[in-house]
């Protein structure tokens, strides 16, 4: 299958628009990857309390450990300070908690922000481009039946492209007129952006 038509005109659109397509698709990502690092900045307290909460158990632990050494009275005087690293556990789970919803928000966020508006483009060029890919395949391989893209022209065509051909498009393919009926398939393979081939030698005219 082919990716792109074989006229200048339609390869230059197509091209145009798969470029757009990319420019899309990277604009997106790039705006998705600015907002997911904006909203990770909110993480920042989160990371000061973790610290504090560390600092302050470390300490805490430190001083018990010292006060735990008096004799007789070791255990009660340490009592406070093991207290005071229980909260600092609390103030380093509760920042670590804060950068873990943070990291999330700013993923979901910048996977909705790029998936949405790149998924919607990609949903309404994916299929014409498919679709575009099945017809000029299949019209390649019948690329030689005159007659049947002459019919399609006169039914796909619109008006003001069949009056180029004349007044009365139709009875001449009607009546056989073969000038007619090679223009008609000429216009209808030029829309699907393919080459008219040349045609054996022993008809009487050629598509080129």
């Amino acid at each position: 299958m082919r990716l792109y038509a074989q006229t200048p005109l339609r390869r230059t659109r197509q091209l145009v628009g798969d470029l757009i397509l990319l420019a899309w698709c990277l604009a997106w990502i790039l705006i998705a990857d600015f907002l997911h690092d904006l909203v990770s900045e909110l993480a920042g307290p989160g990371r000061l309390l973790e610290d504090a909460g560390r600092d302050l158990t470390g300490s805490m632990r430190e001083v018990s450990a010292t006060v735990g050494d008096v004799p007789i009275a070791g255990d009660a005087l340490r009592a406070p300070f093991d207290l005071a690293g229980d909260v600092g556990d609390g103030l380093r789970d509760a920042g670590q908690a804060q950068q873990d919803t943070v990291a999330a928000l700013a993923f979901w966020l910048a996977l909705v922000i790029a998936v949405l508006p790149i998924g919607w483009a990609l949903f309404r060029w994916l299929p014409a481009r498919a679709r575009w890919m099945r017809e000029a395949a299949a019209a390649r391989r019948m690329i030689y039946d005159v007659e049947l893209f002459a019919l399609r022209a006169l039914t796909n065509r619109s008006l003001s492209e069949l009056a180029t051909l004349g007044n009365a498009p139709a009875a001449a393919l009607w009546s056989g007129d073969r000038t007619v009926v090679l223009a008609l398939a000429r216009l209808e393979l030029a829309a699907l952006g393919l080459r008219p081939p040349a045609l054996p030698t022993e008809r009487s005219a050629s598509l080129t």
